[in-house]
């Protein structure tokens, strides 16, 4: 039965008028869709979004609860979640459909490629929420504040842009902290080993599936805020 769900919801998030899928798949291989990149690139605001309101970015965004989370709260910014999952990405494309959540939309890919789909400075903030730690020492550039992920994020976005991290991985955390540290394109602004002592704003506030997991085991959730330079 699991099977079949995850079946019918693959087909049926391909016709969801918020979601962009950057691969099809063919004779079992994955395909990058040329002409969606080509379409969207550079053109997120005006053509998937109909508006001049600032992209923002959720990474690996699975179900999309951030995503949605952040739409809700900011209006009058645009957010996309971001995962290869389309299942994942199912769940989160229709309840925005269903609460009319305008400024909510997906974009299935693999985030490696994310280069391809989003024009250099085009972004205002990204958020990383309870990423993969990839905890062995040899799968440290999988990890999305690595320094060639870092390399890849600062063009996209603009002068002075956001990125957020919030993790319960001590070891993902403590790699995070000195990659931006060192890196030439990031200004680390704040952090927090302990996010939900004492909540800075409504956005942190947000609440995940697996945040109320890791809470409720009684794990502590860390922070971080940097912004760009360029």
């Amino acid at each position: 039965m699991a099977g079949k769900n995850k079946l019918r919801q693959f087909a049926e998030v391909t016709s969801f008028p918020n979601v962009l899928e950057a691969f099809s798949f063919d004779d079992g291989y994955l395909h990058l869709n040329e002409d969606e990149k080509i379409q969207m690139k550079g053109l997120w605001a005006s053509e998937f979004f109909g508006n001049d309101h600032p992209v923002c970015l959720e990474l690996a965004c699975g179900k999309g609860e951030y995503t949605l989370g952040l739409a809700r709260l900011y209006p009058q910014c645009n957010f996309v979640g971001v995962d290869i999952k389309g299942n994942r990405i199912w769940k989160g494309a229709r309840e925005a459909l269903q609460q009319q959540l305008d400024n909510a939309g997906f974009l299935r890919s693999r985030i490696e490629f994310i280069n391809e789909y989003f024009n250099e400075g085009e972004v205002s903030d990204i958020w990383i929420i309870f990423p993969d730690p990839f905890r062995r020492k040899r799968d440290d550039n999988n990890r999305l504040t690595s320094k060639p992920f870092l390399d890849r994020l600062h063009i996209l976005m603009r002068e002075g842009a956001k990125l957020h991290l919030k993790t319960d991985s001590e070891s993902l955390f403590q790699f995070s902290l000195k990659s931006i540290e060192v890196h030439p394109h990031f200004d680390l602004e704040f952090f927090d080993q302990d996010i939900d002592r004492n909540p800075r704003s409504e956005e942190l506030a947000i609440k995940t599936f697996y945040e109320k997991k890791h809470l409720a085991e009684g794990k502590k959730i860390s922070y971080l805020r940097a912004s760009v330079i360029k």
